[in-house]
């Protein structure tokens, strides 16, 4: 494989969502950089609350910026080109090209009569398109890499959606890239799951499904080895793999409530605590809940226990709230009031018990909103525990902020439309500090060591616990070694050299059709 010529790749996709396809697509990443193959992951529409913002000011799915990490080269929107961030009311704001273009409906997005949108840009050719816009930045990749590792998006069997697909055999179709199908065994039911798949497919579609992988297995493979004979002589496809069941491997989620490093921490062998006492963490599990892997960094350090929470109950023991983002901060005003979580924050504020706040959380904590954008609901009172008055803007903030806190430096990323007007308090990174409430618009701050280490000191002293932050936890080499893994799983249990060739060459010719094929 030579950077010389047009880079090949390959298509992961998978029986279900959460079947494993953004992990085995960061492992393949992982895999070749070690072989010395230049690689970029891409996904060419993506679902998610959970995002990053690039260098050059644009915003794509967290889940390929740490595919982008795996693969060691810097994060664009080339391998994200399609973002839709779901708002409520069945509608989501579609993110092209790193840059929100309006909102739409589910209907309106697949084409569907009747379906709406505010985004003009989306108006006249709407999948044509957007398979244009995709297949131009997978191009671009394919110039720039020797390989380019695609992600698609839930199952490719989504007979109701593959007339609008352009994540799944849309893309396989237009790059003409070979497609690997992951399965979850932990689910059950693999291997009907895996000829379902594709004998749902039309005959163009299927001649591309190279075969299968197998993922979260426990136990003896030697078990499977009967049904995988058997699927081959049923299919004529091979299966690449069988990956075993590992706690806490992942990256980013996309959505849910898992917390990826956390899992990773809390589910292998540990160091205890430095000091005498753990410190307990509680997430307010807000609607919309967005970028909640900011707390990933907490988890991963020794004696801190992280756990999402809906009831005002659960914030009696904990340390430290926190108030995550969200992409209704208006909504997740009224569900903190509805669920009494707001009297409890207001009474722990007053008590001197630490708050934070994140982004919409940042904004909830303050004292008025103003937002005829996000959920058009005018003017509203917030929490006011913070000296703030937010107005949302039209033009969404994205941009990859520096600065000092708590006498260390401090990195992180914004994306958000409210423009928060800050009237008192201690100043914060962009926001304020007022008693033991804090608040900013910083995702990503506490993946700085140093400063999260001071910030835990000061939560711990407040708390009155005799916790002591573990002086070497690196949470960027947390995150390489997760990648490691990732990596290694697919190096000792795939058949790489089988992968290769599919990645170089193309899906193996002849293979046969299984009926009855797409409807």
């Amino acid at each position: 494989m030579t950077a010389t010529r047009r880079g090949g790749g390959l298509l992961v996709a998978g029986t279900t969502s959460d079947a494993g396809k953004s992990v085995v697509t960061a492992g393949i990443c992982r895999w070749l950089t070690r072989r010395g193959v230049k690689v970029a992951p891409f996904k060419a529409q993506n679902m998610s609350l959970n995002s990053f913002v690039t260098r050059e000011g644009a915003e794509i799915g967290r889940a390929q910026a740490m595919q982008a990490q795996a693969a060691r080269v810097e994060p664009t929107a080339l391998m994200n080109p399609v973002l839709l961030k779901p708002g409520g009311d069945q509608s989501s704001q579609v993110v092209l090209l790193g840059k929100p273009v309006g909102e739409m409906s589910a209907r309106g997005f697949f084409g569907e009569p009747g379906g709406s949108s505010t985004g003009k840009e989306l108006h006249g050719g709407g999948r044509e398109r957007l398979l244009g816009v995709v297949t131009d930045c997978l191009e671009q990749l394919r110039g720039t890499y020797d390989a380019v590792i695609c992600e698609g998006a839930g199952s490719p069997a989504e007979i109701n959606l593959r007339r609008t697909d352009i994540v799944n055999m849309g893309i396989a179709r237009a790059a003409r890239f070979p497609v690997v199908v992951v399965g979850d065994i932990d689910r059950g039911g693999v291997f009907a799951s895996f000829f379902g798949t594709t004998a749902l497919l039309s005959p163009e579609d299927q001649s591309l499904i190279a075969g299968y992988l197998v993922n979260k297995f426990r136990g003896d493979v030697s078990l499977l080895e009967p049904g995988m004979e058997m699927l081959r002589g049923l299919t004529g496809r091979a299966t690449y793999g069988v990956l075993p069941f590992r706690h806490g491997l992942g990256i980013d989620e996309e959505d849910g409530l898992r917390v990826s490093l956390r899992g990773s921490v809390r589910e292998s062998a540990v160091a205890p605590p430095v000091g005498a006492d753990v410190l307990r963490v509680a997430v307010c599990a807000v609607p919309l809940m967005s970028n909640f892997t900011d707390v990933d960094a907490l988890a991963a350090e020794p004696g801190v226990v992280v756990r999402f929470v809906d009831r005002a109950e659960e914030l009696v023991d904990a340390d430290l709230v926190v108030v995550p983002g969200t992409r209704g901060t208006v909504k997740a005003l009224a569900w903190l009031r509805e669920r009494g979580l707001a009297d409890a924050l207001a009474a722990r504020a007053a008590e001197g018990r630490p708050v934070l706040g994140i982004c919409g959380g940042f904004q909830v904590l303050g004292e008025h909103i103003e937002d005829e954008v996000e959920s058009r609901a005018g003017a509203v009172d917030g929490l006011g525990l913070l000296p703030v008055r937010v107005r949302f803007a039209r033009e969404k903030t994205l941009a990859r902020p520096v600065g000092s806190a708590l006498g260390e430096e401090v990195s992180g990323y914004e994306i958000h439309h409210g423009v928060a007007e800050v009237l008192g308090g201690t100043p914060f990174l962009d926001g304020c500090r007022v008693g033991e409430v804090w608040g900013t618009h910083w995702h990503g701050s506490l993946e700085s060591d140093g400063f999260r280490r001071a910030f835990l000191r000061e939560v711990a002293a407040a708390a009155g616990r005799r916790f002591v932050p573990a002086p070497d936890t690196s949470f960027g080499a947390l995150r390489e070694e997760q990648l490691d893994l990732l990596g290694d799983l697919i190096e000792e249990h795939a058949d790489t050299d089988a992968l290769m060739r599919l990645i170089e060459g193309g899906a193996p010719t002849g293979l046969p059709f299984l009926p009855p094929g797409a409807p």
